[in-house]
C-alpha cells in the first residue's frame, strides 16, 4: 500500500497504525498539498457488508461533528477492493502511550486531558451520537497540545436504548455494566468509559484485571470501582467523587451525559485551584490587574501636555495684547535656534552610524553570503568556483553519502546547509553523492504483501503500481509471488529469492489471488460461472475439443494453454472433452502371441483371454514364447473406444 496513489488523488507515505478492522497510513493530499491520515479497510473485509457499513458509519458520524477535540474527517470512499477513510492528520501520541510511559499522571494533567475529553464528546453527544469505543488508544495528543477523540467506528444514534447486537462491541476494560449485561449503550455508557480512563490516568493502571476478557467484563457488572486514592494517596478526594459518580453501576446514578459531567469537573477545578500546590506548574487562578491611574497633567514629564484652554477676550486686540503675543512667538524662535544645532549633530552622528553598520555587514567583517542551492548536482569543481566567487571559502577535505537524487560524483549537499546565511571568509565543506545506496534483500517471495511492502519501503525501494495480481495454485490469497527489479542494469531482475539493487529503484510485485476454481468433469455452463466469479471470462471462440480418457464427453477437462501467469480480468477458452480416442483393431491374427500383445497394448485396447486354455498358454513362460494369435474379437478393422476389452484366442504349433 506504501507509495499507492488511492483514487487519483492520496499518494500513500508510511504505514502509522494497523488495527483489527484497517489500517492507518500517513499520506499527501495532493490536490490541496496537505498531510492527512488515511484509513484503508483490510482487504479480507471488504466482502462483509456489516464490516464495511460500519466503517462508513465512522465517516458519517465523525462528519457530523465540527469541533476542536473531534478528529476531522474529510473523505471517504473506495478504490478498487479498498474502502478508505480521510482524516486530519495529528503528528503526536495516545493517552495510551502517555500513560505507558509516566505511569500514573498528576490530578491538573488528568483534569486537563478529561475537560477536552468531555467536551468533544459533549458535542457529539450534541449531535444525537454515541461513541461507544472510548480508550486511551482513542485520545489523540498531538504535538502542538491539541487533545482530540476519534474512532468513531462503532458510534451510534444515542437513542434511549441502543443495542449493540449479538456480540459485545469496543473493548472490554471499558465495557459500561448495561453493555456486559443487556447489550445497550447510550451516553451514560459513554461516561462510565471516561470515569475508568480517569481511574487509569490517575492510578497508572485500570480497576478491573482478568486473565480472560469475561473475568473482567464479570467484575464490571458485579463489582463497584474502588476510588483512585487507594491506590495513589495523591489523589484528592474532589477527583475521587467524580470518578465514582462516572463509574456507578447503575446508569440511573452517573451524568447523564458529557455536558452535565463537563459541567462538574469545571465546578471541581475551581474547588481544586486552592487545595492544590501553587508551584509553577499548578492551576491558578487568572488575576485581573487593576488599571493603572492616570498621570495628573500638572507637572508631567510627558512631552504632550494639556494647556490651559482659556483664551483672550474676542475684544482683546490692543496693543498690550499684540505685544504679548508677539513676546511668546519669540521666545519659541529662540528655543528652536538653540535646538538647531543639536540635532544637527544628531543627525551626522546617526548618518555615521548608519554607514558604518552598512559597511560592516555589507562588505565589512560582519557581512554575510548566502550559499546558493545552484551548486546542487553541480561539479566539486563548479561548486568551488561558485562559493568562491561569493567570497566563502572551500574545505579542502569533502565529505560523502550516498542519494538517490543527485548523481554520483556530483556535490548532494553542504555543512552549513544550503540556504544559510554565513560571514564571507567561512569555510564550506562539500559533501559529494556516492550515488543511491546498494540495498541487499532476503528472500521475501510466499510473505504477505503488507510485509512485503513495509520491507521495501524500509529499505527506499518503490512498489510499482499497480501490483500485479495473479492466479497460483502454490500461495494462498495475499502471498507475494515474485519481486522484480524493473530499473536493473541487464533488463528486469528477478528478487524473490534475495539479491542486490539500489536504494530508490522501482520494484514491480506480483501477489497471489489464490489457485484458479476447480472446473475439470464440470459442463461448460458451471465452469462458465465458476471462472466469472473470480474474474476471469469465457470466450466460446476460443473453446478446442479433445480427446480424453477420463473424463466424459462435452464435459470440462480444462483450460486452453495460455503464454503466461493468469490474473484476473484475462479472457479465457475452455476445452472440452471428446471422449476417450477410437481405436482401430490392428490385425494380429497369425502373429506371434509376444508380437501381438505388444501391439493391441500401444493402440491403448484392454486384452481378455477367449479361453482358459488360451490363458494358460499366456502366461506360461515356456509355451507364450512359440503361440500364435488364431482368432480375435471384435474383428480386426473394426473401430472401439479406447481402452476397449479385445479377446484373442491362442495355439502353439
Amino acid at each position: 500500500m506504501i507509495g499507492r496513489l488511492i483514487d487519483g488523488r492520496y499518494q500513500v507515505r508510511s504505514r502509522i497504525a494497523r488495527g483489527g478492522m484497517a489500517t492507518v497510513y500517513l499520506a499527501t493530499d495532493l490536490r490541496l498539498e496537505r498531510r492527512v491520515a488515511i484509513k484503508v479497510m483490510h482487504g479480507h473485509l471488504s466482502d462483509d457488508s456489516a464490516f464495511k457499513q460500519r466503517f462508513i458509519q465512522e465517516a458519517r458520524s465523525a462528519a457530523r461533528l465540527a469541533h476542536p477535540n473531534v478528529v476531522n474527517v474529510f473523505d471517504q470512499g473506495q478504490d478498487e477492493d479498498y474502502a478508505y477513510l480521510v482524516m486530519e492528520y495529528l503528528p503526536g501520541i495516545t493517552l495510551r502511550d502517555l500513560i505507558e510511559e509516566y505511569g500514573s499522571l498528576t490530578a491538573e494533567q488528568t483534569l486537563d486531558i478529561t475537560e477536552a475529553v468531555l467536551a468533544g464528546l459533549a458535542a457529539a453527544h450534541k449531535a444525537g451520537i454515541v461513541h461507544r469505543d472510548l480508550k486511551p488508544e482513542n485520545v489523540l495528543l498531538a504535538d502542538d497540545g491539541r487533545i482530540k477523540i476519534g474512532d468513531f467506528g462503532l458510534a451510534r444514534a444515542a437513542t434511549a436504548n441502543t443495542a449493540t447486537g449479538a456480540a459485545l462491541m469496543g473493548t472490554i476494560a471499558y465495557l459500561s455494566p448495561e453493555l456486559v449485561t443487556r447489550g445497550v449503550a447510550d451516553t451514560r455508557s459513554d461516561i462510565y468509559a471516561v470515569g475508568i480512563m480517569m481511574y487509569e490516568m490517575l492510578t497508572g493502571e485500570q480497576p478491573y484485571k482478568g486473565e480472560q476478557p469475561m473475568q473482567i467484563a464479570y467484575q464490571h457488572a458485579n463489582d463497584s470501582v474502588p476510588v483512585p486514592s487507594a491506590t495513589n494517596d495523591k489523589v484528592p478526594a474532589e477527583l475521587d467523587e467524580l470518578v465514582l459518580w462516572a463509574t456507578a453501576r447503575d446508569p440511573e446514578h452517573r451524568p447523564r451525559d458529557a455536558r452535565q459531567m463537563l459541567d462538574q469537573l469545571h465546578e471541581t477545578e475551581a474547588l481544586l485551584r486552592t487545595a492544590l500546590p501553587t508551584g509553577s506548574t499548578a492551576m491558578q487562578r487568572t488575576m485581573v490587574l487593576p488599571p493603572a491611574p492616570a498621570a495628573p497633567f500638572a507637572g508631567s514629564d510627558a512631552e504632550t501636555q494639556v494647556l490651559g484652554a482659556r483664551s483672550a477676550p474676542r475684544n482683546d486686540t490692543g496693543p498690550a495684547a499684540l505685544g504679548a503675543a508677539t513676546a511668546q512667538l519669540s521666545t519659541i524662535a529662540r528655543r528652536r535656534r538653540r535646538r538647531a544645532p543639536f540635532i544637527l549633530i544628531l543627525v551626522v552622528l546617526l548618518a555615521a552610524v548608519a554607514g558604518t553598520t552598512g559597511w560592516y555587514f555589507g562588505a565589512g567583517p560582519g557581512a554575510h553570503a548566502t550559499i546558493p542551492e545552484s551548486i546542487v548536482a553541480a561539479t566539486p569543481e563548479e561548486a568551488t568556483a561558485i562559493l568562491t566567487d561569493i567570497g566563502l571559502v572551500v574545505a579542502e577535505e569533502t565529505e560523502a553519502a550516498h542519494s538517490v537524487d543527485v548523481p554520483e560524483g556530483a556535490v548532494m549537499a553542504t555543512d552549513p546547509e544550503v540556504g544559510s546565511s554565513i560571514r564571507l571568509g567561512e569555510e564550506v565543506t562539500l559533501v559529494v553523492s556516492l550515488g543511491p545506496r546498494e540495498v541487499t534483500l532476503e528472500a521475501l517471495s510466499g510473505l504477505p504483501l503488507d510485509d512485503v511492502t513495509s520491507a521495501l519501503a524500509a529499505e527506499g525501494l518503490t512498489i510499482a503500481e499497480p501490483v500485479i495480481q495473479q492466479f497460483n495454485s502454490d500461495l494462498d490469497e495475499g502471498l507475494v509471488i515474485s519481486i522484480t527489479d524493473l530499473d536493473a542494469d541487464d533488463g528486469p531482475a528477478d528478487l524473490s529469492q534475495g539479491g542486490s539493487t539500489f536504494e530508490g529503484r522501482t520494484i514491480q510485485l506480483a501477489v497471489s489471488v489464490g489457485a484458479v476454481p476447480v472446473i475439470r468433469g464440470e459442463t461448460a455452463e458451471v465452469a462458465t460461472q465458476r471462472l466469472a466469479d473470480v474474474g476471469l471470462t469465457v470466450d466460446e471462440s476460443r473453446e478446442i475439443r479433445s480427446y480424453s480418457d477420463d473424463v466424459a464427453e462435452d464435459r470440462v477437462i480444462g483450460l486452453t494453454s495460455s503464454d503466461g501467469p493468469r490474473q484476473p480480468g484475462d479472457i479465457v477458452g475452455l476445452e472440452i472433452s471428446r471422449g476417450p480416442e477410437p481405436v482401430l483393431i490392428p490385425d494380429v491374427v497369425g502373429s506371434a502371441w509376444l508380437d501381438a500383445k505388444a501391439t493391441l497394448e500401444r493402440a491403448g485396447l484392454v486384452i481378455e483371454y477367449w479361453n482358459t486354455q488360451s490363458r494358460l498358454i499366456a502366461e506360461s513362460s515356456d509355451f507364450a514364447e512359440i503361440a500364435t494369435v488364431t482368432q480375435i474379437d471384435p474383428d480386426a478393422g473394426k473401430t472401439v473406444d479406447k481402452w476397449s476389452t479385445v479377446r484373442v484366442r491362442l495355439a502353439v504349433s
